[in-house]
């Protein structure tokens, strides 16, 4: 069974638009036109093009394109800011909320139209966000799965708790979790597939595979097709093998 699968994209349009043409030229080499792509969520903050993000996403889903997206921390922070102006995230560090430079809201409302963010009232900002983002877009965020489970893998955004059974997993761990879930060495019954914790290259750590290459700081939207155990990073040379860890 052949999966493709996309790590965080942080507002970068073109650099997702770009791994998904690696994709295409994957599926016109195999001729498999019909294996489905999972996107592992943080498709939002620090990058210039949030809302052209999720409208690139949104469309190619409603053209029947076998995509999948995940929710990331980044867009339930999102959806928070919208549902109420003084939400804070429970797994976020106090004193840093979804506006903070480090965070990187603003440059997702700036997407929308809704400019200077960081320097004008709260409640302010709040008001012109809830008219600038289409209704349509928060329904299909607060829509999304936190988890899709395969037969090869179980693909979440940050990773799962270890030693607790798959189906009593929580959401603030699937979204959240790093330090628990990537120092343990342990095989998990199925291959993680996450992005969440940003490095340098896709890794493949055994019982886990890790694709946040840091587009939020500058670096690619990574792209990867898996045929049961066996993963290959899509890159402009065709498939090569992903970094070990």
């Amino acid at each position: 069974m052949r999966i493709y699968a996309i790590g965080d994209i942080h507002g970068q349009l073109d650099r997702l638009k770009a791994a998904h043409e690696l994709i295409e030229r994957d599926r016109r080499q195999t001729g498999d036109t019909e294996a489905r792509v999972v996107h592992v969520g943080d498709l939002v903050d620090r990058g210039p093009r949030s809302a052209g993000v999720i409208d690139y996403l949104m469309q190619g889903q409603a053209d029947g394109r076998p995509w999948d997206v995940l929710r990331g921390n980044h867009d339930r922070m999102f959806l928070g800011f919208l549902d109420d102006p003084y939400y804070h995230d429970p797994m976020l560090r106090f004193g840093i909320e979804w506006l903070h430079p480090r965070v990187g809201g603003c440059t997702t409302l700036e997407s929308y139209g809704v400019a200077n963010a960081e320097d004008r009232p709260l409640d302010q900002i709040h008001r012109e966000a809830v008219a600038a983002v289409p209704a349509r877009h928060r329904a299909w965020l607060a829509a999304l799965p936190i988890q899709l489970r395969t037969e090869q893998a179980l693909f979440v955004h940050a990773g799962i708790r270890p030693g607790v059974d798959l189906d009593a997993q929580v959401e603030d761990d699937l979204l959240w979790i790093r330090q628990e879930f990537l120092e343990d060495r342990r095989d998990h019954g199925l291959l993680v597939v996450h992005g969440h914790t940003a490095i340098d290259e896709v890794t493949h750590y055994g019982n886990r595979l890790n694709l946040d290459t840091s587009a939020g700081y500058g670096g690619p939207v990574s792209a990867v097709v898996i045929e049961g155990r066996e993963v290959a990073l899509l890159s402009e040379a065709g498939r090569v093998p992903p970094a070990a860890g």
